[in-house]
């Protein structure tokens, strides 16, 4: 039992995997098109000193946005001056947040209302992938923290500022990170934490179908509301970035050649969530899973409006808002 509760995320997991290696050998990666300025539009973008965060944080700039990079990594100072190298046209700074940490998170957001900017795009790209078991400082299983929890909390403490920034003609937007993972992903209401029996791949597909879960549940609240802000999910396919860093060292040295010759550049799977935060194509449209620059159908466990509501609900218990 214990075996198979390991061994069949795994399984599930390299499957997903093989089906996007084959779909990426056979079709060239998307190619943005040519997008409108940006100029007065404020982004955050999470995780943004390196990898696809980097890229998107580094596009949205050229295109005139005032662009905040939120990450505890060290290397935000030394981004910052590489993107303003890069003929960067907007404004790029470096704000700390550890996305583990509810306390961190309830700061940033806190520092960046008190300026009383706008923010018309939102983002969430921050993660982390196949780490060993462990605990963050609140208590919670650190994919499910990261991934997800710490991007549910932000959202939600930033999104009267999103709705106040947007407009009818030009909504704000919110574009949350997943991956095709969530296909292979499980979400357990009665253990969140994987404490049951832990597997690093049943972990992390389980924050990606997390966010789409949430994603979905968002975007109706918010048409329902008719406020003028949108919400997508992203997905970047198989970027070569140091996510597959903890790979087991026998997996490492496969996909090292592999990777080579069939991985996106982070540009290239960056470039799917620049088209949703800035292509004319995506004004008003959310609700939405991306793939390769195209809507597409998302796991079926995605589209439970209970599953999606039950979550919700649980997430602001665990986050410790009111509004449930």
């Amino acid at each position: 039992m214990w075996l198979l509760s390991v061994l069949l995320p795994l399984l599930k997991l390299y499957f997903c995997g093989v089906k996007v290696l084959l779909y990426q050998t056979f079709n060239r990666a998307f190619m943005l098109p040519v997008l409108p300025r940006q100029d007065g539009r404020v982004a955050m973008v999470t995780g943004g000193t390196r990898g696809m965060g980097y890229e998107t944080a580094k596009h949205l700039a050229k295109l005139g946005m005032h662009v905040v990079i939120g990450n505890k990594r060290e290397e935000g100072a030394a981004a910052i001056r590489r993107i303003q190298e890069e003929d960067s046209q907007g404004k790029v700074e470096f704000v700390f947040v550890d996305l583990t940490s509810l306390k961190s998170v309830r700061q940033f957001a806190q520092t960046f209302q008190n300026r009383g900017l706008p923010l018309h795009v939102l983002v969430n790209n921050a993660g982390t992938m196949m780490v060993p078991e462990g605990q963050t400082e609140d208590g919670f299983e650190i994919h499910f923290a990261l991934n997800y929890l710490g991007h549910f909390l932000l959202t939600n403490l930033l999104l009267d500022t999103l709705k106040r920034s947007g407009r009818p003609a030009r909504c704000s937007r919110i574009v949350n990170m997943s991956s095709a993972t969530h296909y292979a992903g499980e979400v357990h209401m009665d253990d969140l934490n994987r404490q049951i029996c832990y597997s690093s791949h049943g972990a992390y597909a389980q924050s990606k179908l997390a966010l789409v879960l949430f994603t979905y549940h968002l975007q109706e609240q918010l048409t329902a509301g008719g406020f003028p802000v949108t919400v997508s999910a992203v997905d970047p396919g198989m970027v070569d970035t140091a996510l597959y860093d903890n790979l087991w060292s026998i997996a490492q040295a496969l996909k090292k050649p592999v990777a080579k010759i069939l991985f996106r550049t982070p540009a290239e799977g960056a470039s799917i969530s620049v088209y949703a935060a800035a292509a004319s194509e995506m004004e008003g449209v959310g609700g939405c899973y991306l793939y390769n620059g195209h809507r597409k159908q998302s796991s079926d466990t995605s589209y439970d409006s209970e599953l999606q509501a039950e979550l919700w609900k649980k997430s602001c218990e665990l986050v410790g808002l009111q509004k449930a």
